[in-house]
């Protein structure tokens, strides 16, 4: 009996419909997870920050290129910028207007780009660990910040809260949330080979 080619062919989609997908990436050698969620309303409006307070008996190179926090439409680009101890960053000015960048009291570093024109680039390299506010003298409704950390162990959340940091050397460390709206909270998390530790920041208090 002849066998219409169209018919083998919607077998074959079938039998491929059926097939099991390509298997979830494996953690690293040596290494696990931890992902959880920062409980507060504030995230659906301005991304959160969780990271690995430290990595005990290591020390982790800033990337050798400069790290681009933009000017653009009168806005920080991106709001939240973590980057590594000893980092350059890239403040070009995307704007066809005049912008000045400085950091105020309260900051780990304190510096005043200046004010400057279309397309001009100005960099500054930060070295302490904490937590830097940029604003900008020109337009006072633009803010961003900067947070210095030890270890590329970090995360952003996404507008639920969630968040997950992947690859981390099996160990015990403190786990810190950081919010611009609240007080940082910290807790400590044991992570072992290959499994991954799901924990929960709520009841975050407003700064």
């Amino acid at each position: 009996m002849n066998v219409p080619k169209w018919k083998y062919a919607v077998l074959l989609l079938v039998a491929l419909a059926f097939l099991p997908g390509p298997p979830a990436p494996a953690l690293g050698a040596g290494t696990g997870a931890v992902k959880g969620v920062m409980k507060t309303p504030w995230v659906k409006r301005y991304e959160g920050l969780v990271y690995i307070d430290r990595v005990e008996g290591k020390n982790f190179a800033p990337p050798k290129k400069p790290v681009f926090m933009g000017q653009k439409d009168m806005v920080f680009k991106p709001h939240i910028l973590p980057v590594l101890k000893g980092t350059t960053v890239d403040f070009t000015n995307n704007d066809a207007i005049v912008h000045n960048v400085f950091s105020p009291p309260g900051s780990v570093k304190k510096f005043n780009l200046g004010t400057y024109g279309v397309g001009v680039t100005k960099y500054e390299t930060f070295s302490e660990l904490g937590e830097v506010t940029l604003l900008c003298n020109v337009h006072p409704e633009m803010l961003g910040f900067i947070i210095i950390l030890q270890n590329p162990y970090f995360a952003l959340t996404d507008k639920s809260g969630n968040f997950e940091i992947k690859d981390l050397p099996a160990g015990t460390y403190k786990l810190t949330a950081w919010h611009e709206k609240l007080q940082s909270a910290s807790q400590q998390i044991t992570v072992e080979p290959g499994k991954t530790v799901t924990v929960e920041f709520k009841d975050l208090k407003k700064r």
